[in-house]
């Protein structure tokens, strides 16, 4: 199991990583942050109206669903919003350069690492 930093550390291994977040959607704070490229403080609130949004969305149209993960493909950047299965109300959000990345390997990865995290 990995805490915080390590899971940060490990998502920075991905190919075309620039930076990492864990996120409380509850209050839009940074748990823990790695990398640069982005102002993961103003990042994390605005991501934390992203989920907010889909959730409420989600729930008005009756889905008795989870999100895996929320993804937002920008010219030269993909920015990977995914929710915390077994603690919720946290996000990881990554951000890769979009040249320098596999979206299926990083979407992969982001899961494994959701996977060993503990809180």
């Amino acid at each position: 199991m990995a805490n915080i930093n390590e899971g940060l550390a490990k998502l920075l291994e991905i190919d075309g990583a620039m930076c990492a977040a864990i996120v409380d959607a509850n209050s839009g704070m940074l748990l823990g942050k790695a990398g640069s490229g982005v102002d993961l403080d103003l990042a994390a609130a605005g991501n934390t109206e992203v989920v907010r949004a889909k959730m409420k969305t989600m729930k008005s149209l009756g889905l008795n669903d989870t999100i895996e993960d929320i993804l937002i493909t920008l010219g030269k950047q993909y920015h990977i919003i995914r929710p915390v299965a077994t603690k919720p109300g946290l996000f990881i959000y990554l951000v890769l350069d979009k040249a320098k990345s596999n979206l299926a390997l990083a979407r992969r990865a982001a899961q494994d690492v959701e996977a060993t995290l503990q809180f």
